[in-house]
């Protein structure tokens, strides 16, 4: 009888979920059904405030600066502004020999990004003021941008997107699976998700880094208040929740590095899903607010709740109800075919998804044909490594820590390549 119910139940949230998440399955295909479309009129250039936070960058800064200063963009409308952050490291000397303004905040009670960028903004609007840019771009340190970068992502920017963000391919391909995986990850959310969503004429999610804002939306944001583990998320759901549509520059590309060690990985990712479970507690009312909106914005919402801790949530309970009801069965041969299936099913699903990427990406990823090959093997693998530590991220105490950057590679490396 039990079973009977259980399997009524999980039936129900599977159709449920199918429903939910059937918008990433049309993603996949939208960017090879509809074409941007490339009309070229006059556009508007607008002055730029760079924002940078950097905690022991002393390996990588230099690079992201020299390739800002050798942006194809008129040089007096753009300031590269860096907050040396708890710095024991020659990063602000080395951020100011490269032509940056710099700030130093030390501070170990607020610690993050978040507060970094919040402190950072604080002393341009004292020292230069805020109103002189009509814009902010928001880069991490160990990043490398395109000579054409301010130029594309100035023409989003002119549309009359007041948040936007780029195209985040990876220096570091091909060092390991940890590696591929995660810049596999973001080139989907790059190619299969932001560009969809761009074509489709919804709001985009700012991921991690390469985004930017209008003085404007600052203005109606309050100033920059987003402290939580993942700020970028915490962003995107302000905006979208607000009906503030971000939009997508798929020709302004940025290089940044991934990680290879299981250990930072891990802590990242930890990171991440306890900055997921931060949001969905305190974005609820926003999130109601979103919903009853209407329009774009309900339905950038319902989006965002899938993506969040109530959407992955429904589907543990989802999965582990229906481990329960094929346990209750005792049939261990039932029980091994259900357990093989689950496990092939999501290994063929993320190996479809990585394949697609890769055949639409493969000139633009940074690594040998054997690199690209083994990472597609590899990027269910570092999918699946999502469940255990999404459980390991509810247990542990929330904390930023600082990940190591040591790929040092030119604006020039990736030109010749």
């Amino acid at each position: 009888m039990l079973q009977s119910v259980l399997l009524a139940i999980t039936g129900v949230l599977g159709v449920l979920l199918t429903v939910m998440y059937a918008y990433q399955v049309v993603y996949l295909f939208v960017p090879l059904i509809l074409k941007r479309k490339n009309k070229e009129k006059p556009v508007k250039q607008h002055r730029y405030a760079i924002l940078i936070a950097a905690r022991n960058e002393e390996k990588v800064i230099g690079n992201l600066l020299d390739s800002i200063q050798r942006q194809d963009y008129p040089a007096e409308l753009f300031t590269a502004f860096v907050v040396a952050d708890n710095c024991t490291d020659a990063t602000a000397q080395i951020a100011e020999s490269h032509g940056a303004t710099v700030f130093c905040r030390f501070n170990k009670r607020q610690v993050g990004k978040g507060y970094a960028l919040e402190y950072l903004l604080e002393r341009i609007e004292e020292t230069v003021g805020l109103d002189t840019f009509d814009a902010f771009l928001v880069f991490d340190a160990d990043n490398v941008l395109m000579p054409d970068y301010l130029t594309q992502i100035n023409k989003t920017c002119d549309a009359g997107y007041d948040a936007f963000t780029g195209y985040r391919n990876s220096k570091n391909f091909g060092d390991n699976w940890l590696s591929a995986g995660h810049a596999m990850w973001y080139l989907h959310d790059s190619v299969h998700l932001n560009l969809s969503r761009q074509l489709l004429g919804v709001s985009c999610v700012v991921n991690g880094t390469g985004f930017g804002f209008t003085r404007e939306l600052l203005r109606k944001c309050g100033g920059w208040h987003f402290f939580t583990l993942t700020e970028d998320i915490e962003f995107s759901t302000w905006c979208v929740t607000h009906g503030v549509r971000t939009g997508y520059c798929h020709d302004a590309m940025l290089f940044d590095e991934q990680p290879n060690k299981l250990k930072v990985s891990w802590n990242q990712r930890t990171r991440w899903a306890q900055g997921g479970f931060q949001i969905a507690f305190r974005y609820l009312k926003e999130y109601r607010k979103g919903l009853l909106a209407g329009g774009r914005t309900t339905y950038s919402t319902l989006e965002m709740l899938t993506l969040s801790l109530y959407g992955y949530g429904l589907a543990a309970v989802a999965g582990v109800l229906s481990v329960v009801s094929v346990l209750l069965s005792g049939d261990p041969v039932t029980i091994g075919i259900a357990a093989a299936s689950a496990v092939a099913g999501s290994y063929v699903s993320m190996f479809f998804m990585g394949a697609l990427t890769l055949l639409t990406e493969w000139k633009k990823i940074r690594a040998g044909t054997k690199g690209k090959i083994l990472g597609l093997f590899t990027f269910p693998l570092y999918m699946l490594t999502f469940l255990p530590i999404s459980f390991c991220a509810m247990f542990r105490k929330f904390e930023w820590t600082p990940i190591a950057h040591t790929v040092a590679v030119t604006a020039g490396d990736l030109n010749k390549e």
